[in-house]
């Protein structure tokens, strides 16, 4: 019997668990603190908080997947990540008490003491944890055993490949060379044990749990499993070599194949299904400043511009699909036109065009501009489903029809209303490569976190009227 590796977010369960613990042990000492000997939950304001506390902690962890990688953290990578965890959790706490105007009936003394040691807390047991969970899987108690199948070619630099990864729930105890009788040789410290004839023999004799057979062959390697399953061993086999183009990889069904898939980034339907919902309900919200925005400007753009109030525009979006975009005109009607003019004095080196002093566009216009209100109608692109909240921004079909094959690269997921780009300082990047690398970027590491980041940084940039031109 194989265990298979947890996938989900209950993956960490045990750090889940043992955090919840955390927190409501730095609840209960922040109350003795401040409120006296008795415990939280025989007052029922600091019990429903409590409770609450526990909601808000599972929410962050599912939202903002906090686990990932922990095992690979080293100790300020962790103390980063358990601050940035406790302080969202805090603030959702804040959040609450505003929502519910409850704010007066808690100390406020009792809740920073309260952030403090839930920081302390959690810090000093992830630090605990994770040691007693690297030393449980180096012990070769818990460990299973593994074999090697490979070829005198590719031996050494699979052996290297298994080295890098330190946190395996299996030994390697030894290698079968099945194109040249090197039995009895040590390569890396681990023993060839076994050649191409007697192989099964040594399976069949020793403790052998796992067999990874390495080969160019496909079709020699599934022969070879199938041989291996008889006798009740559980068997990897290579597909593809892991590398950094293809980070994401997922076996799965294709029409009447078993296929290894690899994107940018792989997202789980409940990612896109939060992403989406986070999008209807943003876009609903921003629709409502849209109208708000409509009554104010679109009597001074008809005033400094007689033409339409909104402007559209053909543009790319996921994977070269084409969509109308819409915003508030903030240009001349005949700015198109001009933009021929005045190519040479565009500021970026690459696919795209900026003017910090755009003649094209007029007075109210600058100042839309300046604090992105001209995106706003953009809030109709998202609840159609032609855009996201976050992601990349669209070009138009012109700069498209210029691309080389890299830049298609972030074009690979929906187009966004902000993104990496626009929260980074968009008027201090003039080179189009380093655009495409910040889309790439976002598009390879996204995560739902990623994304309220970016959101929470965007309404920063917008209201003090920074990145934009």
């Amino acid at each position: 019997m194989y265990k298979r590796e947890k996938r989900s977010w209950m993956k960490h369960l045990d750090f889940t668990v043992v955090d919840i613990i955390c927190l409501q042990l730095a609840f209960i000492i922040s109350y003795f603190i401040r409120l006296g000997l008795e415990l939280p939950y025989s007052n029922e304001p600091y019990e429903r908080l409590a409770v609450v506390l526990v909601l808000i902690d599972i929410c962050v962890v599912f939202f903002m997947e906090s686990y990932k990688g922990i095992l690979r953290r080293n100790h300020t990578q962790e103390l980063r990540s358990v601050v940035i965890n406790c302080t969202t959790v805090f603030l959702g706490m804040l959040l609450y008490m505003y929502a519910t105007k409850q704010s007066e009936v808690y100390s406020r003394q009792m809740l920073f003491v309260y952030w403090g040691l839930s920081v302390a807390f959690e810090y000093v047991v992830h630090c605990g944890l994770k040691r007693l969970i690297r030393r449980r899987l180096r012990s070769a108690k818990n460990q299973s055993v593994m074999i090697i199948v490979t070829t005198d070619e590719l031996v050494e630099q699979c052996i290297r490949d298994f080295e890098d990864n330190r946190y395996r729930e299996y030994v390697i105890r030894g290698i079968v060379i099945v194109d040249k009788d090197r039995q009895g040789d040590v390569i890396r410290k681990i023993p060839v044990v076994a050649n191409a004839d007697n192989f099964f023999d040594y399976v069949r004799t020793n403790v052998v749990d796992e067999v990874f057979i390495n080969g160019n062959s496909i079709s020699s390697s599934e022969a070879l499993a199938e041989d291996l399953l008889e006798m009740g061993v559980t068997v990897h086999f290579k597909l593809v070599h892991e590398s950094k183009m293809m980070p994401n990889k997922v076996i799965e069904e294709c029409g009447k194949y078993m296929v290894l898939t690899s994107s940018m980034c792989i997202a789980s339907p409940r990612q896109l299904f939060i992403k989406r919902c986070m999008d209807i309900l943003g876009s609903l919200v921003g629709l409502v400043f849209m109208g708000i925005a409509y009554v104010v400007f679109a009597p001074l753009v008809k005033f400094q511009s007689p033409g339409p109030i909104f402007f559209s525009q053909i543009r790319m979006g996921k994977n070269g699909r084409k969509f109308k975009i819409y915003k508030f005109r903030s240009m001349d009607m005949d700015a198109e036109q001009r933009k021929q003019e005045l190519l040479s004095e565009n500021e970026m080196d690459g696919l795209m065009f900026k003017m910090e002093d755009d003649p094209r566009i007029f007075p109210i216009g600058k100042f839309m501009r300046k604090y992105s209100i001209d995106e706003l109608p953009q809030f109709w692109n998202i609840l159609k489903g032609d855009m996201s909240l976050v992601g990349t921004r669209p070009p138009t079909v012109d700069e498209f029809e210029q691309y080389k094959a890299h830049h298609r690269a972030r074009l690979g997921i929906k187009p966004g209303l902000t993104g990496m780009w626009q929260v980074s300082g968009r008027s201090e990047i003039h080179d189009f490569e380093e655009v495409v690398k910040l889309d790439t970027q976002y598009i390879s590491n996204w995560n739902l976190g990623l994304d309220m980041k970016i959101l929470f940084k965007t309404i920063q940039v917008v209201l003090l009227g920074r990145g934009a031109e």
